[in-house]
């Protein structure tokens, strides 16, 4: 079976040959890129709420306040970006030594991977939270308790949104390990937050915090009057220039990782309705959507599976008879049916095995059968059964057809005709008609369907007969009775036999000229 194929997705996702070395580098790097860029995103708000929601209070000095608070800023900052990476480099080491190894993760390097992004933003979330301590703690200490609370409130609100932006960002930079993570196995439950979780965090960056802002900034302006009419426009203007770009732009992230698989999904499902079964798509998500991923995987491996049983299943029995079989069940008992009988014999096969190798002999039988099967198919007819270097042809059942003796008589011409013209073997044929029951013969764990009646031993003792004929093709009269005048017009009676196993003769036929 041919490897099943991929739907191309976002750019992130690695080759089927990309190095795990590869994926790490560039994983690395990403990821400090993106967790630089949540960073700043925090700075910005902080730098938003300290000049337009929370107004400093009246202080002596807010000179010295500010060059103190921006000197810790930047001390704090890179603290945070040492310690945060040491610790974020040291949670990821389970998952950067089995990717790098190449090898499959086991389970609890897989769970690992996928609550990296959750990980990432708990260590911003802490981090974060530690800040506005400090700032919380030096501000009231050095200056005014309020002007500490307030500080520490406007810090808290950029660690929120730092937190929620280094989630999205590591979960789709991590996509690749997440792929190759999930290649080998997928989790039976989501992992958490989900989808739930993604739109909680888009909601927080994108109308949460600045929502928050315009509160601080109403309750400050009714309770203390910290806001002139011009100061107020402008920080409503900012805070919602603030909730419209950043709001869009962790929408968006937050839509497309929802958005990105489900289109995969979608993608593949259009292929498999062309009829291409061998597409798959990239399972890189360890929520609810890659669960659907992983599904629609594995109900795509049963539609092979199914379609390749059905095709071993055809090439045993007969496509009709498989047909027949999906369609309608399967069931002991059978039915009275007209139908036409074609036997097909070679002559001398013993001595063939015994003169050529055993794979001369295979080869044309092969090449003998398969003259067989066109010309039955080409007929309406269906094999029946192969036996040794014999095969029978039933035409009618199954499926009934039009006219199953007229079918059975052009075919058994035909037939004589090519395996003279391009078979090495000699073979006989012999053609009868009338009612068979046909039907699911065996037990209920192992069947077969089959014909049986008098038309099977007339067709097989006339194939008998025929060896010593010219033309090696003999049909009774029974069939030409049955068949129509154009086709029972090229056949002529010869004379008459009696047939092994019965006690009157039958009148024999044979094409004419």
């Amino acid at each position: 079976m041919a490897t099943a194929r991929r739907v191309p997705l976002a750019w992130l996702m690695p080759s089927a040959g990309e190095p795990g070395r590869a994926i790490v580098r560039r994983t690395r790097l990403l990821l400090f890129v993106t967790l630089l860029m949540a960073n700043l995103a925090g700075a910005i708000v902080v730098f938003a709420f300290a000049n337009w929601a929370l107004p400093l209070p009246d202080i002596e000095n807010p000179e010295r306040a500010q060059l103190v608070n921006l000197a810790v800023f930047g001390v704090v900052m890179v603290l945070g970006a040492i310690v945060g990476s040491i610790v974020i480099t040291r949670r990821f080491s389970r998952v950067r030594d089995w990717l790098a190894a190449d090898r499959e993760p086991t389970a609890k390097e897989r769970y690992a991977l996928l609550r990296a992004p959750y990980r990432v933003a708990s260590v911003h979330a802490i981090l974060w939270a530690a800040a506005a301590v400090i700032f919380g703690v030096i501000n009231l200490v050095a200056f005014d308790p309020e002007l500490g609370e307030r500080v520490a409130i406007t810090v808290l609100l950029g660690g929120v949104t730092t937190s929620a932006i280094a989630y999205l960002l590591a979960e789709r930079v991590l996509r690749p390990a997440a792929a190759r993570a999930l290649a080998s196995g997928v989790p039976d439950r989501p992992v958490r937050p989900g989808i739930k979780g993604r739109a909680l965090l888009a909601w927080i960056v994108g109308t949460g915090v600045p929502v928050l802002g315009l509160l601080l900034v109403g309750l400050s302006t009714l309770t203390e009057g910290d806001f002139t009419a011009d100061e107020l426009a402008i920080t409503v203007l900012a805070l919602g220039a603030i909730a419209l770009v950043a709001g869009l732009y962790v929408s968006i992230m937050a839509t497309r990782a929802v958005a990105d698989p489900i289109v995969s999904v979608r993608d593949a499902l259009a292929r498999v309705e062309r009829g291409d079964l061998e597409v798959e798509v990239p399972v890189y998500d360890g929520t609810e959507v890659g669960l659907l991923q992983a599904g629609f995987n594995r109900m795509v491996a049963g539609l092979r599976e199914r379609e390749r049983l059905e095709d071993l299943f055809g090439r045993h029995v007969g496509d009709q008879v498989a047909r027949e079989a999906l369609e309608q069940g399967v069931e002991l008992g059978g039915e009275s049916r007209e139908v036409a009988i074609l036997f097909v014999d070679v002559i001398g096969s013993t001595a063939l095995a015994s003169e050529r190798r055993p794979e001369q002999v295979v080869e044309l039988l092969n090449s003998f059968f398969t003259v067989v099967v066109e010309v039955v198919r080409e007929h309406d007819g269906w094999i029946n059964k192969f036996e040794g270097d014999a095969a029978l042809a039933v035409f009618g059942a199954p499926v009934p057809i039009e006219d199953p003796p007229s079918s059975a008589l052009a075919a058994g011409r035909e037939l004589a005709r090519r395996l003279g013209a391009e078979v090495e073997l000699e073979a006989a044929i012999g053609v009868s008609a009338g009612e068979v029951v046909a039907g699911n013969v065996g037990e209920e764990s192992r069947f077969e369907y089959t014909v049986i009646g008098d038309p099977v031993n007339e067709a097989a003792r006339l194939t008998e007969l025929a060896k010593e004929k010219p033309g090696r093709l003999l049909a009774s009269e029974a069939i030409l009775e049955r068949a129509s005048e154009e086709e029972a017009g090229r056949w002529k009676l010869e004379g008459t036999a009696t047939l092994r196993g019965r006690s009157e003769a039958t009148r024999l036929a044979m094409p004419c000229g």
